[in-house]
C-alpha cells in the first residue's frame, strides 16, 4: 500500500478536531480566560517561574513531552503490521492524549504551576490521594527516563559521529540562551537562525569524527554512556530554565518540527509503498519484539504517539509556569499532543518501508533472528537489502534494538530517494540519529527537572527550604538523587525488560491523571462534560491493567528465576505491583469525592463557577480562581 493516503487522513482528522472538539472543550468545559493573571507573572523568579511567548513556548512544551516515545513506540508495533498502530494514534491521539494534555495543564495553571500530586490532594480533597499520586508520578517518571535513555544509549553507543553532534548540541543551546535571553533580549529569530546553521555544521563536520584524531573522545559502550547521559541529566536539571532547557527545547522542537516536515514531503515526492503488511500473524503473540498479543500490548507499546501520562508531568511541571496567557493553552498543549501524533505516524510509515525481514533483523539481537529466521520466511518475509543498507549509512545496523535505529535506515531511505539528493544516506543516517537522540534528551532535560520539583515537594514537608524551587542544596540534592535511580536502570537494564514497564507504568500514569482531571472538570461545576476525560480514563485504566498483568505472569516473574536477572525481576515486578495498586487507591478515593460534588451541585446550583471548587475543601489555598483579580 502508499503511504499517502495516511497522511491525508490523519492530518485531516487532527485539522478538524483542533478547530471543533478543542475549541468546544476550551470555550464551554474549560472556560479558558485571557485576562486571568498567569502565575508566571504574579510568581516571577527568573528562573522556573519565566513568562515565555506562545511560540518559544510551544517549542520547549513540545520538545520536552515528544521523547522516545513518539519514535520507538510505533517503530516496534510495526511488528503487528503497520494498520493497528495508525488507528490507534489517529484515535487515541485526539480522544485521549490532547484531551488528556490540556485538562492537566489547565488544571496545573489554575493552581499556581503546582505539580500533579497537588492538584490530586485539593481536587479529590483527600490527603491520600496526593501522597499516592507523589509516590506514584515519581515511580513513572523515573521508568520514563530510564526507557529513554536506554534507547539514546543503543543508538549513541560505539557511534562518535553521532555522539559528537549530540553533545554539540550542548554549547550551541547556551549560546542561544545567551544570545536570546541576555545579550540580545527577544531575538528569538537571530539566535534560532544562528542555532540551525551551528547544528547543521555539527552534522556535516562530524562526518569526519570517526576518522580523526578525536575519535575516542565520542565513542564510548553501553555502560559508560549511561553514567555520561546521567551526569548530563543531574548538570542540565539544576541549571536555569533559559540557559540550556528552554532555547535547546526551541532549537529542538524547530529541528524536530523541520524534520517531519522533510519527511512528510519526502513521502510526497517518493510515494513509497509499505513494505510491511496491514497486519502479521505476530497479532496473536509470538512477537520477537513486543512480547504479547496485540490487545493489549499494542496500547502499552504505542504511548506518546496517542496518550501518554509523561505529559501530565509537563503540563503540571515546566509549562504551567512559563504560560503568558490561558488563551496559549490549546495551542500549546493540544497543537504538541496532535503534532506529536503526526511525528508517530510519519515513524511508523519510515519503519513500515522497509523490507520487513530488514525492519526484524534491526531490532531483533543476532542470537535471537537466527532462531526466528524460518519463521519469518514462513510469512513470506524473504526480501532483504541490510548488507547494502549498512554500507551506505556506514554503520553495523544489525541487532540495534530498541527501534532508533531501525527508524532512522527508514527516514535516510526515504530522503535519499528524492531526486537530487541520493549518494547522501550516511548523512541523512547520521542527521535522523541526532534528530531522534534530540527528542530523547530534551524529554531527560524536563523530567528529570519536574522529578526535582515532585521530591522538593515531599521533602518540603519535613524541611520546609526544601519547597523553594531557587534553594541551591535543595536542587543539588533532589537532582542527584533522580539521576541516580534512573541512571542505575539505564545501565543494567535491556530494551526488552524496561521498555515493557514504561509503557505500562505510563499508561498507568494517564490514567491517575485523567481521574485528576475528571475530579478538576466535576469540580468545576461542569460534570455534564466529565465523559470527555472518563471515556478515555476508563479504556487506558482497564487496558494497562490487563498489560500489567500479563508482564508481571509472562516477563516478571520468569526473571525472577534466572540468576542473571533476578535482581531485576524483582524490581519491575515490586514497581509494577506498587504503580497498579497507586491507581486503584486514587480512583477509589476520586470516585466518591465525584459523587460528593455533583450531588452539592445539584443542591447549590449558583456556587457552580469557572474555576475549581476543591472537593473537601483541604488546600483551597491553592485555589486561583481568584487570581485573576489579585
Amino acid at each position: 500500500m502508499n503511504a499517502m493516503p495516511l497522511i491525508i487522513i490523519s492530518f485531516a482528522i487532527f485539522a478538524l478536531a483542533y478547530r471543533y472538539y478543542f475549541g468546544f472543550i476550551a470555550a464551554r468545559v474549560l472556560t479558558l480566560d485571557r485576562t486571568r493573571i498567569m502565575p508566571s507573572g504574579r510568581l516571577y523568579d527568573g528562573q522556573n517561574y519565566y513568562p515565555l511567548s506562545k511560540w518559544v513556548l510551544f517549542g520547549h512544551h513540545f520538545a520536552a513531552i515528544a521523547g522516545a516515545g513518539p519514535l520507538v513506540g510505533p517503530v516496534l508495533a510495526c511488528q503487528f503490521g503497520y494498520f493497528p498502530g495508525f488507528a490507534w494514534m489517529v484515535v487515541g491521539a485526539v480522544l485521549a492524549g490532547s484531551v488528556h494534555d490540556m485538562v492537566i495543564l489547565t488544571a496545573s495553571v489554575r493552581h499556581d504551576g503546582k505539580s500533579l500530586a497537588e492538584i490530586a490532594r485539593v481536587e479529590i480533597g483527600k490527603v491520600t490521594s496526593g501522597v499516592t499520586a507523589s509516590f506514584a508520578t515519581f515511580l513513572i517518571i523515573i521508568i520514563a527516563m530510564a526507557g529513554m535513555g536506554l534507547v539514546l544509549v543503543n543508538a549513541l553507543s560505539e557511534s562518535s559521529w553521532g555522539l559528537f553532534t549530540i553533545a554539540s548540541t550542548i554549547p550551541i543551546a547556551i549560546f542561544m540562551g545567551i544570545w536570546m535571553f541576555q545579550f540580545r533580549k527577544g531575538r528569538v529569530v537571530e539566535a534560532t537562525i544562528i542555532g540551525v546553521i551551528m547544528l547543521s555544521a555539527a552534522v556535516i563536520y562530524g562526518r569526519y569524527i570517526p576518522s580523526s584524531p578525536i575519535a575516542s573522545w565520542f565513542s564510548f559502550d553501553h555502560k559508560t554512556l549511561a553514567v555520561l547521559l546521567a551526569g548530563y541529566g543531574f548538570v542540565a536539571s539544576v541549571l536555569p530554565v533559559w540557559l540550556l532547557l528552554t532555547p535547546r527545547d526551541f532549537l529542538s522542537s524547530i529541528m524536530k518540527l523541520g524534520v517531519i516536515a522533510m519527511l512528510a514531503v519526502g513521502i510526497i515526492i517518493v510515494a513509497p509503498n509499505l513494505k510491511m503488511p496491514a497486519f502479521t500473524s505476530f497479532i496473536h503473540g509470538g512477537g520477537p519484539i513486543i512480547p504479547g498479543t496485540l490487545y493489549p500490548y499494542l496500547f502499552i507499546t504505542i504511548a506518546c504517539g496517542a496518550i501518554s501520562g509523561f505529559h501530565a508531568l509537563i503540563s503540571s511541571g515546566t509549562t504551567p509556569k512559563m504560560i503568558m496567557n490561558e488563551s496559549h493553552i490549546r495551542p500549546i498543549a493540544v497543537g504538541s499532543m496532535l503534532a506529536e501524533g503526526m511525528v508517530s505516524i510519519m515513524a511508523l510509515i519510515a519503519a513500515a518501508s522497509l523490507h520487513p525481514l530488514d525492519y526484524f533483523q534491526i531490532n531483533v539481537p543476532a542470537e535471537k533472528f537466527a532462531q526466528i529466521l524460518p519463521q519469518l520466511h514462513a510469512m513470506g518475509f524473504t526480501q532483504t537489502e541490510l548488507p547494502r543498507l549498512a554500507a551506505e549509512v556506514g554503520e553495523n545496523i544489525a541487532g540495534r534494538t530498541g527501534g532508533a535505529v531501525s527508524l532512522a535506515v527508514g527516514m535516510s531511505q526515504i530522503f535519499s530517494s528524492i531526486p537530487g539528493l541520493d549518494n547522501l544516506m550516511s548523512y541523512w543516517y547520521h542527521f535522523a540519529i541526532m534528530f531522534e537522540a534530540l527528542f530523547i534528551l530534551t524529554t531527560i532535560d524536563a523530567g528529570t527537572r519536574v522529578a526535582r520539583f515532585i521530591l522538593q515537594e515531599l521533602f518540603g514537608k519535613f524541611y520546609k527550604p526544601f519547597n523553594r524551587t531557587d534553594w541551591l542544596p535543595g536542587n543539588l540534592i533532589c537532582s542527584g538523587l533522580v539521576v541516580i535511580l534512573w541512571g542505575y536502570f539505564v545501565y543494567s537494564g535491556t530494551v526488552s525488560t524496561i521498555w515493557p514497564m514504561f509503557g505500562s507504568a505510563n499508561q498507568l500514569l494517564a490514567t491517575i491523571a485523567l481521574a485528576i482531571g475528571t475530579s478538576y472538570i466535576i469540580n468545576c461545576g461542569k460534570a455534564k462534560y466529565a465523559w470527555i476525560t472518563l471515556i478515555p480514563m476508563s479504556f487506558v485504566g482497564i487496558t494497562t491493567i490487563i498489560a500489567g498483568c500479563m508482564n508481571i505472569r509472562g516477563i516478571y516473574i520468569p526473571q525472577i528465576g534466572t540468576s542473571a536477572n533476578h535482581l531485576q525481576g524483582i524490581i519491575n515486578l515490586s514497581l509494577t505491583l506498587l504503580i497498579m495498586a497507586c491507581v486503584v487507591i486514587i480512583i477509589r478515593d476520586a470516585i466518591p469525592a465525584w459523587v460528593s460534588a455533583i450531588r452539592k451541585a445539584r443542591n447549590e446550583p449558583d456556587l457552580n463557577i469557572s474555576g475549581s471548587l476543591p472537593g473537601s475543601g483541604e488546600g483551597s489555598d491553592l485555589n486561583t480562581e481568584g487570581n485573576k483579580n489579585k
